[in-house]
Order: C-alpha cells, then structure tokens, then sequence
C-alpha cells in the first residue's frame, strides 16, 4: 500500500455561478456504483477513512473492510465489526475500535490489524466516539450501552481514557440510560470537547460536558438538549449529528428520533437544537422538525453539503421498509434552504426508495470536490455539477494534538457567512464521515482565511488559501500545503 498523494483529479466544471446562499442552484445527481466499484456492503454503519496514508479514504462497513484504489474501484482486505477509527497511539496510522464487538485492532502500518487488550466490557454497544477528552494528546473512547429488552436490562456504557497509546482504563460507568448514536462536539468552543448521547426508549439524551481533565457530566437539562417535546421526559432518539446548519460559526445538533404515534399523543419527532452561541451561553434553542415530515421509523442522520452551496444538508434514514399502519418508510435526502428550513430532495437526487438502513456517511472518495454517500448498502457516486469547493485535512503532531485531530475544528468566512467543520469519530449510530473536512464555497473561489481551532484551545490562522483543491494543515506547522492538484 503505496505511501502517496497523488491523484486522478477531474477539472470542476462550474455550471452554476450562484454565490454562496443565494442564486439558482443545481440539483448533483447521485449515481449507485456500488456494483462498478467492486463493492458488496450490507446495511450497517459505514466509516470513511484513510488506513494506509495514500491519500485516498478507505471504507469500513457492515463489518467489512475495502480498500480504496485511487477512486476507482475497491478491494475487500479484511473483516471484523462495525467501527469508528482513530489514531489511538499516534503512530500515524488510524486504528480501528469496534462497537459491535467491543474490540480494538491495532493498524500495522498499513499492511493489517492486530488485536489488543481492552478492560473487560460487560455491555452491549450500538455506537461509540473517539475524542481526547483530557487533552494529553491521545484520543479515548466514549462508548455507548444499549439494552436487553427482554430481561429489562440496561447495558452500562463506558468512557475509556487512553494511557498514552499505550492501553485504556474505565473511569466512568453508566447504567441508566439506553444509549444508541454517541458523537462528540467542542460546541462551546473552549478546546474541550463534549459528548452527544442519543437515547432510546423516551428516556432524555444526554450532554457531556467535558472541562479537558477526562472528566464528563451530564448538562443536557441545563443546555436545553435533550431533543424531546412538552408531556414526554424525552424521545427514541437513535442518532444526532453535530453540525453549523446556519452558518454561524457555531456547532448546532440534530437529533434523529423514531417517533410512534399512540393513545398519548405524538411522540418527540426529530429536531433540531440551534446553538446561541456565547450570547445564549451555547445554549440551544429547540428549533423543531425544521421541514422534517413524519415518518415513524427515523433513525441515523449524516451532515453533508451535496450540492456545495456552502449549506449543511443532511440524509436520515429510516430502519422499518413498512411501519405502523403499513406505511412505507424511506431514507430522505433533505436540502438546506437556509433559515434552518429543509426540503426533501430525494428523488430528483438520485435516491428514491433506499431500503431500511443504519447506515449514512459522507466522503469525497474520487476527488473530484463533491461528496459521495454511503447509504443503505450502496455507495452513490455525487456526479451533479460542482461549485467551488475546498478539502481540508488536519493533522495532530501526536504530542499536544492526537495525530487525527480528532475534536479540531475550521472556520471559513465566505460572502459574510462562517462556514465550520469539525474533525469528529462517530456521528448518528456508530457511522463516521471522512476525516477529511469538506466545504462546498458557491460561487467563491478565494483567496480564503482559514481558523484552526485545535483540541486544548490553540487557534491559527491561514490566510490565502484557494479553491478547488486539497490542502494539508499539520498542528506544528505554519503552513498549509497543498495536495491535490500537485504542487509544484
């Protein structure tokens, strides 16, 4: 496995010259090349990511693992459970933790995996985040515990603090809630990050705090976080997925929640839960379905701009094909409208009738500035025209800065907005977007500033950057490198 950066890059063709909000906007067709790619992937999480440093994003799902071949077709190379990968011992390789099998395999250089101990987990795991959350440079693991419904059993979920990549201690159990998607936000913007916990059975999710010494405490009451409506104490929530759906520069949540309808009423559909900013102390503001239609069986939500008009859209699945009533569920494709309003664009997009699914995760994984999906056991190439784009990746130097740069986030300012991505291990239930940040720019093609908040707090600013490429920013670096198209 070749350590390169080179690439097939395709010119962006620019058939929309609308500016960043506002002006016409294309709608990006996606195409299903799961079968053209050499794929053959069930229906369980996905994970996007780079496991042998040639620059092209790997894919991880339904428990398989598949090599990415320069953008044009993949290889299967292993097997084991669903996961959401990090660089645990900063040897500049990702590993790979699995919450299915509560298993840590170690990436051997990029020719393989080994498994290494973990503390015994008495639990059931339907998802899990990494993130550094004393800030000693090397990412943990917050994993989640779900349930026996059978036995009425609550299954405790975990916070593992990482021991200098050396091994993991237990420091925090929990047993009282039935947890589903856990994802992971420095919201507050201090340089610590936080966890999202999405629970099920109505019971209320949770709001770690973290204050950067490992320690986490549940705040989601205090923040207004807890993605329920008036007469329920909370809702099904199944995943949420942090993202700045109105450009504000600050980190906003959507909370996925299967919702039935019964003798008390409808139940705590999904939300989403607008962050105040230092204004409002980061509290959130319960937006509401915001243009999401009912649907009883939603489940994971994945953020993404497909259409690269600098707005976060975002698909969310659905896991029943036929639910209460013989209703037809499907995944929806929604579209940012701006002003925190969402259209269902499913159709004219390409992904009409998906099958039921917890899988959804984005990844540009032909470099061609557009984001693909992997959704419902398909991966959808995004072959829609392109506006400016610009790709960004982040990398820790392994000492105050996990080498993943998990929890880092950056801040673009196009046409008075402020557009933010954060590198973020696990969102909705148990998937993970590529590392790699994606910013769709409109009709702006720079030159652009970009701010780098680095886990622990340090900012840096790079101004002069352009459009339609790759760059890399490393944490000891004052400079931003340019990958695709090569430098010269």
């Amino acid at each position: 496995m070749a350590q390169t950066t080179t690439s097939i890059l395709r010119p962006v063709l620019i058939l929309c010259a609308a500016a960043l909000g506002c002006g016409a906007e294309s709608t990006p067709i996606f195409s299903d090349q799961t079968t053209a790619l050499g794929l053959n992937i069930g229906t369980d999480a996905a994970c996007w990511v780079d496991l042998d440093n040639d620059g092209w994003t790997d894919l991880v799902a339904s428990g398989a693992v598949w090599h990415n071949n320069s953008g044009q077709s993949f290889s299967k190379i292993g097997e084991m459970g669903t996961v959401v990968a990090a660089d645990y011992d900063n040897d500049g390789f990702v590993d790979l933790f699995s919450w299915t099998q509560l298993k840590l395999f170690h990436n051997e250089g990029g020719h393989g995996f080994r498994e290494v101990p973990l503390p015994a987990l008495p639990t059931l795991s339907r998802g899990a985040c990494w993130g550094d959350w004393n800030n000693d440079g090397f990412v943990d693991l917050y994993i989640g515990g779900y349930e026996d419904w059978n036995k009425d059993l609550t299954y405790p979920g975990f916070v593992l603090l990482n021991q200098g990549g050396r091994s993991f201690v237990a420091t925090y159990v929990d047993a009282t809630h039935r947890s589903r998607g856990v994802a992971a936000c420095d919201f507050m913007r201090t340089g610590h990050a936080s966890v999202y916990v999405s629970n099920y059975r109505l019971q209320p999710n949770r709001l770690m705090i973290g204050d950067g010494t490992g320690s986490l405490r549940d705040r989601a009451t205090d923040f207004n976080a807890e993605a329920t409506s008036p007469g329920f104490e909370g809702g099904h929530s199944i995943g949420a997925c942090w993202g700045d759906f109105d450009n504000d520069g600050w980190m906003d949540l959507l909370a996925g929640n299967f919702a039935h309808r019964d003798k008390r009423g409808d139940q705590p559909k999904s939300r989403f839960l607008r962050n105040m900013g230092p204004a409002g102390g980061c509290h959130f503001e319960d937006m509401g379905t915001c243009g999401i239609y009912y649907q009883e069986s939603y489940a994971t939500p994945a953020a993404g701009d497909y259409d690269n008009d600098g707005r976060l859209d975002f698909v969310l699945t659905t896991v029943y094909g036929t639910a209460s009533f013989g209703v037809s569920n499907y995944p929806v494709l929604f579209h940012n409208e701006g002003g925190f309003l969402f259209s269902d664009t499913t159709s004219a997009a390409g992904l009409a009738k998906l099958p039921p699914t917890y899988q959804a995760a984005w990844a540009d994984y032909n470099h061609d500035g557009r984001l693909d999906l992997a959704c419902g056991g398909r991966i959808f190439a995004n072959q829609g025209p392109a506006a400016h784009w610009l790709e960004v990746r982040l990398k820790g130097d392994g000492t105050q800065v996990n080498r993943s740069a998990i929890g880092a986030q950056v801040r673009v300012k196009v046409n008075g907005q402020t557009l933010t991505r954060q590198v973020e291990a696990g969102t909705g239930e148990g998937n993970q977007n590529d590392l790699t940040l994606h910013f769709g720019l409109g009709g702006c093609n720079g030159p652009l500033t970009l701010e780098v908040l680095w886990p622990g707090g340090r900012i840096q600013s790079f101004p002069k950057i352009g459009a339609d490429r790759i760059i890399e920013i490393r944490s000891n670096s004052k400079k931003a490198v340019t990958l695709h198209p090569q430098s010269h």
